[in-house]
């Protein structure tokens, strides 16, 4: 029979590998297979609070109160709604915010210095982050995306110069990189994406001669009379390296949905 442990270390895998969808499902067959238990109910919520959607807050706010209401002094459902209570916003959902306030006093009643007590107070400043917060938060995004778009590049040109064999031999699908490598090549391989490759292993070059070319193309424009402020016209330089950035980003979205796919059947078979 399986066990609470089992989901639950299913559960975690899934969640590290990011498969949210993955996460609940594993969750909820425990619930139904085993039925109500805290651990698993914490699993299903958290499934639900990192996908940072209305709806799904909704449901994991659900699922944090039915664990609560089985262990009202479980560490994680504590640390895990507050995070989610946290993050709430104050205007739209007045009483979840302020219950933020009673999980935090809660749980360091019970655990002060507990790993959970310890992840709560990082997460704590960040909620009460502002405007020019988020606006970095989503800039090291943008960065961290640019990053992986040009190791994926730089790992295809590796591939292609060593005829493919690397990255497609034995590709074992619970292995994240080596899915997404093999994707890249099949997707991106061939003479007529050689642009798409350059662009992607020069992505950060690419885009600082984009910006140069925008503004040379809009100071002539409105030095010539043709404008008078700003046009559209300038910026279409960026559009060849977005248009790269947004097909290794389909690459790697679609293998890694292959890779947690693949995850989660080898896991339902361990159990």
């Amino acid at each position: 029979m399986t066990t609470i442990d089992d989901y639950q270390r299913s559960c975690e895998q899934l969640f590290v590998a990011g498969g949210n969808a993955a996460v609940r499902r594993a969750a909820q067959e425990g619930l139904d297979e085993l039925g109500p238990h805290p651990d698993l109910y914490r699993w299903l919520a958290l499934g639900h609070a990192a996908e940072d959607d209305d709806d799904h807050d909704d449901l994991a706010e659900e699922a944090f109160q039915a664990g609560l209401a089985l262990d009202r002094d479980h560490l994680g459902l504590l640390a895990g709604y507050a995070e989610l209570c946290l993050r709430a916003d104050s205007f739209e959902y007045p009483g979840r915010a302020a219950r933020a306030v009673t999980l935090s006093k809660r749980l360091k009643e019970l655990a002060p210095r507990s790993a959970e007590a310890d992840r709560l107070a990082a997460a704590e400043p960040w909620a009460r982050r502002g405007y020019w917060d988020d606006l970095r938060m989503r800039a090291a995004a943008r960065t961290v995306m640019g990053r992986d778009t040009e190791a994926q590049a730089r790992a295809l040109a590796e591939d292609l110069r060593q005829g493919g064999d690397a990255a497609t031999r034995d590709v074992k699908t619970e292995d994240r990189d080596a899915v997404v490598r093999a994707a890249t090549l099949k997707a991106l391989s061939g003479p007529w994406n050689a642009p798409v490759r350059l662009l992607g292993r020069h992505r950060t070059a690419a885009w600082a001669l984009s910006g140069i070319l925008c503004f040379l193309t809009n100071t002539i424009l409105r030095q010539s009379g043709v404008i008078s402020s700003v046009s559209a016209w300038g910026f279409l330089w960026c559009l060849p390296v977005l248009i790269v950035d947004r097909r290794f980003a389909a690459v790697r979205k679609e293998a890694e949905a292959q890779h947690i796919a693949a995850l989660e059947a080898a896991l339902a078979e361990q159990r």
